[in-house]
């Protein structure tokens, strides 16, 4: 697979197969991402990846807490501005609308929406999850070296023939992934993300993006 389709077909995906990943393709993906850029090369990303026995308890301890009705743990950072302006406040809506619409589930349905948005605390059945942490101690520029990082976790992902979700909705019960990953203190969760092999049975369609013209200025010379 080259890198042009490994980027075409990346998507993320919300159902996945009952099947294992191979702890030494992990490996090797996590191994070649490291070469992802960041600035004077601190790499300030600090990944847990989970499978097996200790994935399941996770996933049953944010079950039971969302069963539960527990409150999201406090925000250690601001997922999205408070109030979204013009043009990213229409894609987000579109976004909502194509994802919901796909699940037939009406735009005032907020208890449906909600049972969808359940999911996460499955990895939407991945039988495999990593969580990326930074010190709270960094700045912007380290925060987007984490983008560049598992924006190069999930191309190499492709190349294995496995697909991903990045999940921010992770940070929302940090303290329960916490519990089963004893991270240090001065680490905070920016996001999980689901891995492993699509069930191509519940394939949803692809979310559309901006026309280049939107996001994209020539300034060419001579």
């Amino acid at each position: 697979m080259d890198v042009y389709e490994a980027v075409a077909s990346r998507r993320a995906v919300r159902a996945f197969a009952d099947r294992p990943v191979p702890r030494e393709t992990l490996e090797r993906v996590l191994s070649a991402a490291a070469w992802a850029p960041s600035g004077s090369n601190i790499q300030p990303w600090h990944v847990y990846v989970l499978t097996g026995a200790p994935l399941a308890e996770l996933k049953k301890r944010a079950g039971e807490r969302l069963a539960a009705g527990d409150p999201w743990d406090e925000p250690e950072y601001e997922q999205y501005p408070p109030v979204l302006k013009s043009p990213y406040r229409e894609r987000r809506s579109a976004f909502g609308e194509q994802r919901y619409g796909a699940l037939g589930i009406a735009r005032e349905d907020l208890e449906a929406r909600q049972r969808a948005a359940a999911g996460n605390w499955d990895c939407f059945g991945a039988p495999a999850a990593l969580f990326c942490y930074v010190d709270r101690d960094m700045g912007r520029p380290q925060w987007s070296d984490l983008g560049m990082f598992l924006q190069t976790v999930m191309l190499l992902l492709r190349a294995e023939g496995l697909h991903s979700c990045p999940q921010m909705a992770w940070a929302k019960f940090h303290r329960t992934v916490a519990e089963i990953v004893s991270p240090p203190e001065g680490l905070i969760l920016f996001c999980g993300m689901s891995i492993g092999f699509e069930d191509v049975t519940e394939r949803a369609p692809r979310t559309t993006r901006a026309p280049l013209g939107e996001t994209v200025t020539f300034v060419d010379g001579p």
